[in-house]
């Protein structure tokens, strides 16, 4: 009885220690399109922010399951960084697969993506919505089976002719947006780290709207 107790109490913590170091970990997924055509174009600011923060923190990315992905420590919170490799109107196959191999609970995932209704830079993070008409969005939603999950929504403005929003969003950025960038990806990185070690309601309330 003894020996039955002893193990059910070890099986127990054993239980809680898995779900605490789950709460520590963190899915940043970063929605894109793979191959060198795409690296500078609008649609793809997702793997350009978290390029530029594995850059930032000299971080190697592996190519594995479904994306390339890596890894950062910050005050004992685990970030696991992915870019899905699937193209962006398959981006949920690959976020689901890895939220489930990494044990990360939905509330621990932040997806970043570019959004037509927000100017340029703009910064706008939320916790649940509509896929806006955003392709990736669509597929995270329908393969999830839920819109409530936090999205971070990198603006990159409408300023394209009727007829013309393939052509813009697949599109390099103009010169002066090239400029502009780098103090805006600085910013994402506070972003992210700021969404684990403060969570999602300070980081709203931060960070929206800049």
């Amino acid at each position: 009885m003894i020996s039955f107790l002893k193990n059910l109490f070890s099986a127990k913590a054993e239980q809680i220690s898995t779900e605490e170091d789950s709460m520590k970990k963190f899915l940043i997924v970063g929605l894109g399109n793979i191959g060198p055509k795409y690296t500078n174009t609008r649609h793809n600011i997702g793997f350009k922010i978290v390029d530029f923060y594995a850059e930032k923190n000299s971080l190697a990315w592996e190519t594995a399951k479904l994306g390339d992905v890596t890894s950062h420590k910050v005050k004992g919170r685990t970030f696991v960084f992915l870019k899905p490799s699937t193209y962006m109107n398959l981006s949920g196959k690959a976020v689901n697969y890895w939220l489930d191999k990494e044990k990360i609970p939905v509330e621990n995932m932040l997806v970043i993506t570019d959004d037509l209704n927000l100017a340029f830079g703009t910064i706008r993070i939320k916790t649940k919505g509509s896929d806006g008409g955003h392709n990736g969005l669509k597929d995270i939603q329908n393969t999830l089976q839920t819109t409530n999950y936090n999205r971070f929504r990198f603006g990159i403005s409408d300023a394209f002719a009727k007829g013309r929003q393939v052509d813009y969003v697949l599109g390099e950025w103009e010169a002066d947006e090239d400029k502009q960038l780098p103090e805006r990806l600085e910013l994402s990185c506070k972003i992210i780290e700021s969404f684990a070690l403060a969570g999602i309601t300070i980081t709203m309330n931060t960070y929206n709207g800049k």
